[in-house]
Order: C-alpha cells, then sequence, then structure tokens
C-alpha cells in the first residue's frame, strides 16, 4: 500500500514538472496565463513551452484583419442610406496581453463594431445622402477611420481603411440623381453642338473673306495693258489653228464666236 501510495505521489510530481508547448503561428502572438493570470512577456511565432496543469497559452492574431459589416446609415437629409463597409484593422503586438486584460477575446463585438457603428453613424448624418455615392465618399471614409483611431489607438488597435464598398441609395433619390445626371449631359450635348456651329460660322467667314480679297486682288492686276497682251496671245493662237473662224473685235479684245467648217470640195 505505501508502496503504490509513494508510485502515484511520484506520478503526481513527474506530470506537475513535465512541460507541454504550444505552436503560435506567423501572424499570431500568444501570452501566457497561468491559474487566471496573465503574463507581461508576448511570445513570438514558434514553440512556447508551459506547465499544462497550471498554464495556458493564449493567441491572438497581429495580423490585418477584415471587419465586413452591413449597416444603414442616416443622412443630413433624413434618409436612409444602406451601406456595406469593410474596416481593415489589426492588433498592435505589444499590446496583446492589454486586450486580453480590458477586453478579452470576443474584442471585436465587445468594443471595435460598436465604435465603429457610432462613428459611421455621427459622421454619415454630416453629409447628403449623394456625397456617399460621389467624389465625397473617400473623404467620409476618411473620417470615419480618423475617429476609430482616436478612441481605438489607446486601446491597442490600429485601423488601417474603412471601405464603403456598398452604397444603396433610397429609389427616390436614385432616379433624381439619375435625370439631373441626364440633364447635365443633354446641356453638355447642346453645348458641342452650338460650339460646333460657332466654328463652322467663323469657318464660313473667314471662307468669305478669303474669297473676296482674292477677287480684289484679281480685279486689281487686270490693267488695260494686261488685257491687250492676253488678246494678243490669243490672236497668236487663233493664227495657228488650221479651221476658219468668225472673230468679232474692236482691235483691242477678241470675240471667238466657233470654228467655221472649211468647204468641202467640188466632186
Amino acid at each position: 500500500m505505501g508502496s503504490l501510495c509513494r508510485g502515484m505521489w511520484l506520478g503526481l510530481v513527474v506530470a506537475l514538472t513535465l512541460p507541454a508547448c504550444a505552436i503560435i503561428g506567423p501572424g499570431e502572438r500568444g501570452v501566457k496565463r497561468t491559474l487566471g493570470d496573465l503574463d507581461s512577456v508576448v511570445h513570438p511565432p514558434g514553440v512556447v513551452w508551459f506547465n499544462f496543469l497550471v498554464t495556458s497559452v493564449v493567441r491572438l492574431p497581429v495580423r490585418s484583419q477584415n471587419l465586413e459589416v452591413k449597416l444603414p446609415l442616416p443622412s443630413r437629409e433624413g434618409l436612409t442610406v444602406n451601406s456595406e463597409i469593410s474596416i481593415l484593422y489589426r492588433i498592435l503586438p505589444e499590446s496583446v496581453p492589454q486586450v486580453l486584460e480590458d477586453i478579452g477575446p470576443d474584442y471585436e463585438r465587445t468594443l471595435v463594431l460598436p465604435i465603429f457603428r457610432s462613428a459611421a453613424a455621427d459622421i454619415s448624418a454630416r453629409h447628403n445622402a449623394k456625397d456617399m455615392h460621389s467624389k465625397e465618399r473617400s473623404a467620409i471614409e476618411q473620417e470615419i477611420a480618423d475617429r476609430m483611431r482616436s478612441e481605438l489607438s489607446a486601446r491597442g488597435f490600429d485601423i488601417e481603411r474603412v471601405l464603403l464598398k456598398s452604397i444603396t441609395l433610397p429609389g427616390t433619390l436614385s432616379a433624381a440623381i439619375e435625370q439631373k445626371l441626364a440633364a447635365e449631359q443633354e446641356a453638355q450635348r447642346m453645348q458641342y453642338v452650338l460650339e460646333r456651329e460657332r466654328r463652322e460660322a467663323e469657318r464660313r467667314l473667314v471662307e468669305a473673306e478669303g474669297i473676296k480679297e482674292s477677287q480684289l486682288i484679281i480685279d486689281g492686276g487686270l490693267t488695260p495693258m494686261l488685257i491687250q497682251y492676253r488678246s494678243l496671245e490669243a490672236f497668236r493662237e487663233l493664227a495657228q489653228s488650221p479651221n476658219a473662224k468668225v472673230i468679232i473685235t474692236d482691235g483691242k479684245a477678241p470675240l471667238l464666236l466657233g470654228d467655221v467648217a472649211a468647204p468641202a470640195a467640188a466632186p
């Protein structure tokens, strides 16, 4: 009986002193918890040895995490905009013990999500609904991210980005925006047509002025001497023609009436 008791005690001592190991994977950090108390030492990826009877290893991811949320957002006009938003965040490695101590492993539901909902609703209520679907979208994302950083940085979280992935506007507002865009496109088209017609009118005016100036130059160049010179050239060419011609002239300029056929030879 005594040997049995000694064997049990020996087995218990061996069990108490026999270490166990935990594997901390890439993108994780581990902290030992001994009898409910968290150690302040943060263990990097690798093997961690511990006494499994009184100690455990708690692991938390420190890589970037994507939290996707579908959330109805209020607008400044009092409308409700349905949205799908992604929150990219991570836990700071040195803050793992703090997160476990103050919040626990369910930190998304306990802390990150409530602060996001509050920040998103507050920021969106300052903007019109159409702004969430326009170039103001990135500014709204940045405002929400800045608000979350101001509240979560001291708690051990790094908010990397907030992305408005999908925005669904109320039906009446979507129809109004589409009508406005259609009106703007029609106005731009008409402006293009007017500009094209204006340029065409300018082109025609320039062309008419060019023709007018060309005619003036030609008229100014038709001097009596030039006309007489041209007449002499015409007479010279007529003289070289084998056909008989009828010419009416005042001695200055010829008027050619046409060819006169040569008389046929007598049979």
